[in-house]
């Protein structure tokens, strides 16, 4: 199908449901991994003899790539063509898991899931931007909300496939199992797929923008992790590295002519505010689906596939009730969701300090992961919906990037940090009685995090931004940045605001 072809495929059609298999295909191989390999962890570092650092860095170099690189990777898309960039990150995702199942230490692994970051980054803002592009604009809203819902089954297929294969013939399966999913995807894709791009797109990128982005979270991240192990001169010297590279990757961009990241958005109020509430809530999630995997399967002695399916409630309960909660926060206004949902995320929160030796699913681990999952519910839609209403139509795509990269970062920063500040470190994960007091520990922080993102949304969002309001509805050329979820996904969860970033199943989503 030629280029001029976008914008004019209707969904009723054969080529049309090829298009959106494509599509869904491609980003559920991101959020397959981002949920399976949380429940491995506890078996790869027995396989591979790692530390707890060494586990960390299996989830946090794969976000870091991604997160410092998926606003480039949509970018390059605009302008080089979306489906040409989305096949390159699904082959490059596919080199890269084959690289990871074949991982003899853990090092190796570990380089080879920053691979895989990359070519996360390439492909994820481009499943839903030739969605946008390439169907008529009455088959968009359809087309996004059965990506989102065949996405979400996706995800809640994840802790359950990946139980299964850490159970069965091993953890180097939930790799491998990229593979044949990538080659459909690439069939599919060079089949039925038409090529589409922003032909105004400028051909300058923020590339200088895109590395300080990374080296920053990366120097932060690394001095973060290593805290675990005692504050020496070395954690000092590269925690200052990261902030001093943090603080000129923002005069980069102050100066940048096309910045990765435009901090004239941040002139709102409104969205300065809905991403401090997005780095809270998101990176008490991220602590929480990191721990209580390790909880589950080391203190309650769960086996991979229990511990996977004790999380699939949430996702189930986000796929069925998250429209409901987009239109109550239209109807209502964003500040009570915003507010209450952090705050029910909080007692599901602190409902998981009941699980622990010998604790049963049914009494101690349904109920907290049932109110977590109503709390994420209530909260995620109306959280995504409120970015998008505070700046204005035009800026609607990057605004979604922005809050998706804040997703992502907070939840690398989390995975870093918490286990430091909870006492766990080294082989410590490896003993029930240190792992269940890290454990209590932690939920007090995320569950902080929770309330503190709960009051920041109480003090700051006013009036009703969601109210339908008479302007011209934003072009999909930008739509690239809306992305899939933080950490954190099962995928976007369509609501009549648009899609929505949500996790339900881990805190790498891809």
């Amino acid at each position: 199908m030629a280029t001029s072809e976008a914008g004019t495929l209707r969904l009723g059609t054969s080529r049309g449901r090829w298009v959106l298999l494509a599509t869904v295909l491609g980003s559920s191989m991101a959020m397959l991994d981002g949920t399976v390999v949380n429940v491995a962890l506890p078996r790869i570092g027995t396989d591979l003899g790692a530390s707890l650092a060494s586990l960390q860095w299996t989830l946090n170099a794969y976000l870091l790539t991604l997160a410092g690189l998926i606003l480039l990777g949509g970018a390059l898309g605009d302008r080089y063509g979306r489906r040409r960039v989305f096949l390159i990150g699904v082959l490059w995702f596919a080199a890269a898991s084959a690289a990871c199942a074949a991982a003899p230490t853990i090092h190796v692994l570990i380089a080879a899931r920053a691979v895989q970051g990359i070519g996360g980054a390439l492909l994820t803002p481009g499943s839903l931007a030739m969605l946008q592009a390439v169907f008529h604009p009455d088959d968009r809203s359809a087309a996004v909300g059965l990506w989102s819902g065949l996405g979400g089954v996706s995800a809640a297929v994840g802790p359950f496939l990946g139980g299964w294969l850490v159970d069965g013939p091993g953890w180097r399966w939930i790799f491998l199992l990229n593979l044949p999913l990538a080659a459909a995807v690439v069939a599919v894709t060079s089949r039925f797929v038409p090529e589409s791009r922003n032909e105004s797109a400028v051909v300058r990128f923020d590339v200088p923008g895109a590395l300080l982005a990374a080296l920053a979270l990366g120097a932060i991240t690394y001095a973060l992790t290593a805290a675990g192990e005692g504050l020496s001169p070395a954690v000092w010297l590269t925690g200052a590295i990261g902030l001093l590279l943090g603080a000129a990757f923002i005069a980069v961009e102050r100066r940048a002519a096309e910045p990765m990241l435009p901090l004239g958005l941040f002139s709102s109020r409104l969205f300065t505010a809905v991403n401090l509430v997005t780095l809270c809530v998101y990176a008490a999630f991220s602590g929480v689906f990191f721990l209580l995997v390790v909880q589950l399967q080391i203190v309650s002695g769960f086996s991979p596939l229990v511990s996977g399916l004790a999380l699939v409630p949430i996702t189930v309960l986000m796929l069925t009730l998250s429209a409901r909660a987009g239109r109550l926060g239209k109807r209502i206004g964003p500040r009570i969701p915003l507010t209450v949902g952090p705050l029910l995320c909080a007692a599901g929160v602190l409902l998981m300090l009941r699980t622990g030796p010998g604790s049963s699913y049914w009494a101690d681990v349904l109920p907290a992961v049932t109110v977590l999952g109503c709390g994420m519910t209530l909260l995620v839609a109306p959280l995504t919906a409120t970015v998008l209403a505070a700046v204005e139509v035009r800026h609607a795509g990057i605004a979604s990037g922005v809050n998706n990269a804040a997703a992502r970062a907070a939840g690398l920063l989390a995975v870093a940090a918490l286990p430091s500040l909870a006492g766990l470190s080294g082989d410590a994960y490896r003993v029930p009685s240190a792992v269940d007091s890290a454990f209590r520990t932690a939920m007090l922080i995320c569950a902080g995090l929770l309330v503190t993102g709960g009051l920041t949304a109480f003090a700051t969002v006013r009036g009703n931004v969601l109210a339908p309001v008479d302007r011209p509805v934003a072009e999909p050329d930008c739509e690239w940045a809306c992305g899939t979820t933080p950490p954190l996904d099962p995928g976007h969860v369509h609501t009549d605001e648009g899609p929505a970033t949500g996790s339900a199943a881990g805190p790498s989503a891809g």
